[in-house]
This record gives structure tokens, C-alpha cells and sequence, in this order.
């Protein structure tokens, strides 16, 4: 099969290749894809010592060709958008049925591909607040794939979202998304906040916690600075009340949440926000485009015989 394969000479040590066909376990279907997305984290964070030739990716939608054998999961030929940590930049994915949802007729599969990651950190980490309605919840990094998810389940959850970006040419679209108030950085928060969903880390993750409530938190999703975070704690206790960081990790298995975000999507209560696609032979624009944040929202590359 053709696949986005690792080799150390490419640039990003990225290319397009071939890989033997993946074989699935017993309760593993067998996914013919039909577009992929990609994730920051993916790209900034890929092991440089991975074998050639692996075969990397998280998030994939397409159709089942070969079901489960244990008989979980949906029957051949039904639209699935699937969830896992390798395997998804390929034309075939095995993919554990308690990780994928299905994706009725009417919802573009390109659409359904951006969800998996990015959507599914945003809803468990806003879980992680406990109940926001009505309280002041900041999320960092607004305009990227997990902020731009965050801050649509935040406000449908009834939050008082502030999006939190880096450069004001970023925040377009935000306070169509549910964003009550649109900063750059932190410095102009009218007043403190309950939660901040982080996806930057570094010192804007020190930053908001200084500017919690009274038994806040903060879930440290993503380090989109890659730069590692230090906090005197010393004044946070003379600049705030007391409050919390949470080392925030997705947890399995992703079935049910994924299905939860495709309802929202096929219902219109969620925009996956893509703001670039293209054909998967462009991946290393892409790939480029999301590291260096020029790309608001989710990247979402399409397989040949699926393009439009």
C-alpha cells in the first residue's frame, strides 16, 4: 500500500511510499482511508529515531473493508472515522473497533478525519473542569486544532470562554466559535478565571496561573512553545488564592467520545475549523504551514480516490 512513510533524508523525515499492508488483530477493522489530519504534536514531536519506513499518524476516516473477526465494530462498508497512536498515514489502517465511530451519510469524511485528536482532547480535558457553566474558563492557544475545538465545547457547555492567541491576525473567527472575549497572551484578562485549557505551555502557562480564582485549575494539554514552564510558587501565593495544574493525557477507549463529536459535527453544533487542505502529496507544505502556525484550525490531507 502507499503510505506516508519515515525516512531520515526527506524533509520533515516525511515522504511518500510504500508499506506492507497493516493485518489486523481479532478486534481490529480493517479501514480503507480516505483522508487523514494533522496534529502539531505529531509533527514537532516525531521521534527521529524512528525505522524507516513506519508508518506514523493519529487520526483517519474511511471505510471499512474487512470487519473485526471478533465481530465487534460496524459491518464492511460502513463510514468510520478512527482513533490510535500509528498507522493512520496510510491508504489501509487497522483500527481497534473501541476506537472509532461511525460517520453517517452527510458528514464529509475529510471533516470527521479532523476530529479524533484534537476534538477528543478538547471535550475530556474540558470534562477535567468539572461543571463550567457560567464560570470564566481561558483557553491558550485558541486558534490552533485542540483550542478552536475547546473553545466551542466550552461555550456549548455554558462557559464564559476567553481565547487566549498569540497574534491578533490569529483570532479570527473565535468569537463566532463561542469566545466572549479574544486576548493576546494573558496580560489584558479583565478579570481571573476558574479553568484554562493550556495548549502553549512555557511561560504563558506560568502566566495563567497567576491569574486563577480561588480553587481554579489548569489542565497543561499541549506545548505548542515548546519551551518547558517555570512558576515561582513563591508568588503565585502572594498574587492569587490557591488553585491547581493538572498534567493533562488522553484516556482510551475513544469510541464513545468520538462518536459524541461526530453527532455535534453531522447536527451543526461543530466546525471543525479546517483551514488547510489538500492532496496528501502536499504533506510536506502542510506539515510546514502547521509548525510554523500559519494555519488556523485542523490540517486535513485527502487520498487520491477520494478527492472531490
Amino acid at each position: 500500500m502507499r503510505a506516508l512513510i519515515h525516512d531520515a533524508a526527506a524533509p520533515l523525515r516525511l515522504r511518500l511510499g510504500t508499506a506492507p499492508d497493516p493485518r489486523p488483530g481479532p478486534s481490529q477493522a480493517l479501514v480503507r482511508v480516505a483522508a487523514v489530519s494533522l496534529n502539531f504534536g505529531e509533527i514537532a514531536f516525531r521521534p527521529a529515531d524512528a525505522p524507516p519506513g513506519f508508518v506514523s499518524g493519529w487520526d483517519a476516516a474511511g471505510h471499512v473493508v474487512r470487519a473485526a473477526a471478533d465481530g465487534s465494530g460496524p459491518p464492511v462498508g460502513t463510514r468510520v472515522v478512527t482513533f490510535g497512536w500509528s498507522g493512520a498515514w496510510a491508504e489501509l489502517r487497522a483500527a481497534d473497533t473501541a476506537d472509532l465511530a461511525v460517520v453517517l451519510d452527510g458528514v464529509d469524511l475529510g471533516a470527521a478525519s479532523a476530529l479524533p485528536v484534537a476534538g477528543v482532547t478538547a471535550l475530556q480535558a474540558l470534562r477535567r473542569l468539572g461543571s463550567v457553566i457560567g464560570r470564566r474558563v481561558l483557553v491558550t492557544g485558541a486558534s490552533g486544532g485542540v483550542g478552536r475545538f475547546a473553545v466551542q465545547l466550552a461555550a456549548l457547555a455554558g462557559a464564559h470562554v476567553v481565547a487566549s492567541v498569540g497574534d491578533p491576525a490569529r483570532a479570527v473567527g473565535l468569537a463566532d466559535l463561542g469566545a466572549a472575549e479574544v486576548t493576546v497572551g494573558v496580560e489584558g484578562l479583565s478579570a481571573p478565571v476558574y479553568g484554562v485549557l493550556d495548549n502553549v505551555g512555557g511561560d504563558l502557562l506560568a502566566e495563567a496561573f497567576m491569574r486563577l480564582e480561588d480553587d481554579g485549575v489548569v489542565q497543561a494539554i499541549g506545548m505548542a512553545s515548546r519551551r518547558p514552564t517555570l512558576i515561582d510558587f513563591e508568588t503565585a501565593r502572594t498574587r492569587t488564592a490557591r488553585g491547581r495544574i493538572e498534567n493533562f493525557n488522553v484516556a482510551g477507549p475513544f469510541g464513545p467520545d468520538l462518536d459524541y463529536l461526530v453527532g455535534l459535527l453531522r447536527a451543526g453544533r461543530l466546525d471543525p475549523q479546517v483551514g488547510w487542505r489538500g492532496p496528501w502529496e502536499e504533506v510536506s507544505e502542510a506539515a510546514e504551514a502547521l509548525l510554523a502556525r500559519r494555519v488556523p484550525g485542523k490540517v486535513v490531507l485527502d487520498l487520491p480516490e477520494h478527492r472531490a
